[in-house]
């Protein structure tokens, strides 16, 4: 067992600071909708996504690279911006082989955090993509840190319960004494047969939903391998594996 990596569950980005993340494999977990998005526009064949942190950076970039800037702030599509963070926007029609350049209030800013705290090894997690994260984390066998993105460092529990899906997944495989880890794969167990009917209790969904109507948003984040590809961050994109 001693021999085995070990697998922390951060809950917010107010406290991945106090996990060692530079040996490890740092999941971001932004389920409503960062990381979602992210891996809906690869798998419809988004050449690479290009996380910013900020709208002038998305469009700097964007204009540079001939990609299409996109994000959101407070849920809804940022000031400057034509495109916003919902998977729904990117068919295969619309990003094949174009570059996304996305900027987002919780997820892309978690991303930059991990970099900063010296993670080498990055990836982007949330259901669509649950089979692959799991599988990528497995076969590294180097610790993991699940890295939820929360809501302006407060808790969100779907991020949580993604983190518990991947924990019920790949826990033979890991050594975990970690309590947040315990409640996470908890919670997803109980919830596991209705997420969708589960998130209506959550505050964000009312966020998403009550305020901009983005039920499909919410439909398609919560669906398992809808879009199972392995989001890997490599020199400042994020690109499916095997384009590296």
């Amino acid at each position: 067992m001693s021999d085995q990596p070990t697998l922390y569950t951060s809950l917010s980005p107010a406290l991945v600071h106090l996990y060692d993340l530079r040996d490890a494999v740092v999941v971001v977990i932004d389920v409503f909708r960062a990381t979602s998005t992210i891996a809906a526009a690869l798998y419809n064949g988004a050449r690479y996504v290009v996380p910013v942190d900020s709208v002038p950076k998305a469009i700097e970039i964007s204009e540079e690279l001939g990609g299409i800037a996109a994000g959101e702030r407070d849920g809804k599509l940022a000031d400057g911006l034509r495109h916003g963070n919902s998977p729904m926007e990117y068919k295969r029609e619309f990003i094949e082989d174009k570059i996304l350049v996305l900027t987002t209030t919780n997820g892309t800013r978690l991303l930059y955090m991990a970099l900063e705290q010296g993670a080498g090894n990055i990836i982007t997690g949330s259901f669509p993509n649950l089979s692959s994260v799991c599988r990528y984390v497995t076969a590294q066998n180097k610790n993991v840190v699940l890295a939820c993105a929360g809501w302006k460092d407060k808790f969100n529990l779907e991020d949580t319960l993604f983190a518990g899906a991947v924990i019920s997944q790949v826990k033979h495989h890991f050594s975990i004494h970690c309590d947040s880890s315990l409640m996470a794969e908890y919670m997803y167990q109980q919830n596991r047969n209705d997420l969708l009917g589960f998130s209506r209790n959550l505050t964000h969904y009312h966020r998403l939903v009550d305020r901009f109507g983005y039920i499909d948003d919410i439909a398609f984040c919560l669906q398992e391998n809808s879009a199972d590809v392995l989001p890997l961050y490599d020199d400042g994109k994020l690109i499916r594996q095997g384009n590296l």
